[in-house]
Order: structure tokens, then C-alpha cells, then sequence
């Protein structure tokens, strides 16, 4: 998971210098389908899977709400310090959790509820937006942080729509479906501003989808040799590896109010995990 949460956080990186080169969202999304399509489909091949699954109404919504969610997580990433945007985008466990109270019936916990509450703490602390911090000296772009929040909730209802598919499909095709939607949309939205990248701009996006399938394996390693929520609490440590990157590379050194706002997020994700693991004690 480490591993992990570091290959996204280059892939992050990738997105913002090839933003700065010029390069459409689109074109990243498209060539980062491209990769995605090729290494899926030779999966599925291995295995002998149909790649079309059984559910492909719900199958074609999760493509879907993974593409625009994507979208909008590299405009955040563009038009933002890389730690906010990746702060921004972590915001999508509150919103699961919301989300599966009402379309799974899941009951919110304890932690689940301290999670939602400093997570919107945390959020508002970050931004800190005019109607409640009169004095606020944070600037950002506010469409940016609009769309990046916009991102997060709708990873969380591609978290949903797989977790409703992963009864029914095998991961491999719920995967597929990202590069098979992606990809056409892509590639209408650049018909008339298609400019084929060369030079560095193309070795970056080559990068970027490396990148993630390093990020993805990280991810299937680690859950099965550790419980999905310990794993999954180390992704955390894609905001720390934002920052340093941001620091580095962009000399972004982030204000008082994101570490505050960030520490906070990542305290009530932390929370969170940490009641399931005492649930599942206290069950035993």
C-alpha cells in the first residue's frame, strides 16, 4: 500500500507537469484507458472470462462515473497545489459512506459518522470559504475546488457500483469496463483538438498509465496479505507523498490551514478504520 499510494502520487504529479506542457485531460484520460484496455483484456484472456459480465446496465454506470470522476480529479490536479487536490479527492470516504446508507443499506457506525464530521471540518478549514471566514487569506481557484470535491464524490459512487458489482462480477471485468467507456468519450470530446503528444509529453503519459497499473497491483498485493481496512488506511499516505511532491517539484509548500484541514480528514478516515477493527474485535 505504500507502494501504492507512492505510484499515485507520481501519477498525480505526471498529470499536473503534462498540464503544464499543454496537454488536453482528455488525451491523458485516453491514453491512460489505452494502457488500461490492453493490460485488462490480457488478464481476462488468461483467466478465460468473458469480458462483458452479467450486469451491464450497472457495469456501463460505473465506466461511466469512474470517467467523469477522473475528469475531474485531473482538472483539480491542474488548476490546484498538488497536496489540496489530493486532499480534495480524499473526501470520497465521507461521501461513501454516505451514499451507503441510502443505496446499500449500510448503517452508519460510530466511526463512520466522526468520520463525516471531520472530514467536513477538515474541508472547511482548508478552503475556508468567504460566507463563514470573513478574514480568510487562503486563495484558491474556487471552480478548481468545486470540481475537485466534485471528483471525490463521484469516486464514491464508483466505490458504490463496485461494491454492488463484486458480488456478481469478476474484479477484472469491473475494471474493463473504465478503459471500454473512457475511451470512446475520449477520444469524440478531442476529435477537433486531437494533437498527437510527442517528445516528453508522450513519455509522461506513457508514465502516468504505468504509473497506475504499479498503483493497482500495490493495492491487490496488499489486500490479500492484510485486512482491506488496514490496508487501505495506509492510502493515506498519498497526501504526505502530495506534499513532499508538490514541495519538490512545484516549491508548493502548503499553508497552516491545509495541514490542518489535511490532519484532520486523514485523522477521521483514521478513526474510522480503527472502530471497524474494534467491531470485528468485539465480534470475536
Amino acid at each position: 500500500m505504500v507502494l501504492s499510494a507512492l505510484a499515485f502520487s507520481i501519477m498525480s504529479l505526471l498529470v499536473k507537469v503534462v498540464g503544464d506542457l499543454g496537454v488536453s485531460i482528455f488525451m491523458v484520460v485516453a491514453v491512460r484507458s489505452v494502457i488500461s484496455l490492453v493490460i485488462s483484456g490480457v488478464i481476462l484472456k488468461r483467466k478465460g472470462i468473458p469480458p462483458f459480465g452479467n450486469r451491464k446496465g450497472l457495469l456501463m454506470a460505473r465506466g461511466l462515473s469512474g470517467f467523469v470522476a477522473l475528469n475531474f480529479v485531473f482538472y483539480a490536479i491542474t488548476h490546484l497545489p498538488l497536496a489540496e487536490a489530493t486532499v480534495l479527492q480524499y473526501l470520497h470516504p465521507m461521501f461513501t459512506t454516505v451514499l451507503a446508507i441510502f443505496f446499500l443499506n449500510e448503517r452508519p457506525t460510530f466511526g463512520s459518522l466522526i468520520c463525516i464530521a471531520l472530514s467536513f471540518v477538515g474541508l472547511l478549514v482548508m478552503v475556508q470559504p468567504d460566507f463563514l471566514f470573513s478574514s480568510s487569506t487562503v486563495e484558491f481557484d474556487n471552480v478548481a475546488v468545486l470540481v475537485g470535491i466534485a471528483g471525490a464524490f463521484g469516486s464514491a459512487i464508483a466505490y458504490i457500483l463496485v461494491r454492488t458489482l463484486n458480488k456478481t462480477e469478476d474484479s477484472s471485468v469491473i475494471i474493463l469496463y473504465f478503459p471500454m467507456i473512457s475511451l470512446p468519450i475520449s477520444i469524440v470530446l478531442l476529435w477537433n483538438d486531437f494533437v498527437m503528444p510527442s517528445g516528453m509529453a508522450l513519455v509522461y503519459l506513457v508514465a502516468i498509465g504505468i504509473a497506475t497499473h504499479i498503483g493497482q497491483i500495490g493495492i491487490t498485493k496488499a489486500m490479500k496479505t492484510e485486512t482491506a481496512s488496514r490496508a487501505t488506511s495506509f492510502g493515506y499516505l498519498q497526501v504526505v507523498f502530495a506534499m513532499v511532491l508538490g514541495i519538490v517539484f512545484y516549491s508548493e509548500v502548503p499553508g497552516v490551514a491545509t495541514f490542518v484541514g489535511a490532519g484532520l480528514i486523514v485523522a477521521g478516515a483514521a478513526f474510522n478504520i480503527a472502530w471497524k477493527e474494534k467491531e470485528k474485535v468485539n465480534l470475536v
